[in-house]
């Protein structure tokens, strides 16, 4: 939990999202089209997927406050592989991720984005209105990231909303996980819940 110690009021948002989606899934839920800096890249070779890497490298480190990545279909794959296998000091820099419709990626593309099951350095949540026959595929998605899970509904006819919403739904996801790792501390010690 390294990246909430260094949380500030104001995050820098950074979209990415796959060159092939006709719109990044955020805007179903009402969200603007891009963030402060938006991505885009493909994942057909090594060198594509290296370049996406590089330009995040560059975003992250690039920014002048906590970021707050915002990912969409196979780009929520690139951000696990992105922050499992980049440094911990750019790591450090992202205060979280909001990973939106995963499991709209085709599995033949995820496999291009493999990284250790372990979970990301930093608070990440997985929002999803996938079709509840798909609950199993979405729950291992969010435990390979150590992601918490929200399933979402469909907002396509909504129009406006703000980054403020973005980054007040994942205030309250990260506090949510700040308070659990406290409860967790203290009962490993054997003191009693904080009031």
């Amino acid at each position: 939990m390294t990246s909430l110690a260094a949380w500030r009021d104001d995050l820098s948002v950074i979209t990415l999202s796959d060159p092939q989606d006709e719109a990044p899934a955020w805007r179903k839920l009402g969200w603007p089209a891009e963030g402060a800096r938006h991505l885009t890249g493909g994942s057909a070779t090594r060198s594509d997927r290296a370049r996406l890497a590089a330009k995040l490298d560059a975003a992250v480190t690039g920014s002048d406050r906590s970021v707050l990545l915002i990912a969409s279909g196979l780009s929520c794959f690139a951000v696990g592989w992105w922050a499992k296998l980049s440094p911990s000091d750019y790591a450090r820099r992202v205060a979280g991720a909001l990973l939106i419709a995963p499991a709209d990626a085709r599995a033949d593309l995820r496999a291009r984005f493999a990284a250790p099951r372990i979970a990301m350095p930093f608070s990440s949540l997985v929002i999803d209105a996938a079709p509840h026959d798909r609950d199993e595929e979405l729950q291992r998605i969010a435990a390979d990231w150590g992601s918490g899970l929200m399933r979402a509904r469909d907002r396509s006819d909504v129009s406006g909303g703000s980054w403020r919403q973005a980054q007040r739904l994942f205030r309250r996801f990260a506090a949510a996980v700040v308070d659990h790792d406290v409860a967790r501390a203290r009962a490993l010690r054997g003191l009693p819940p904080a009031r």
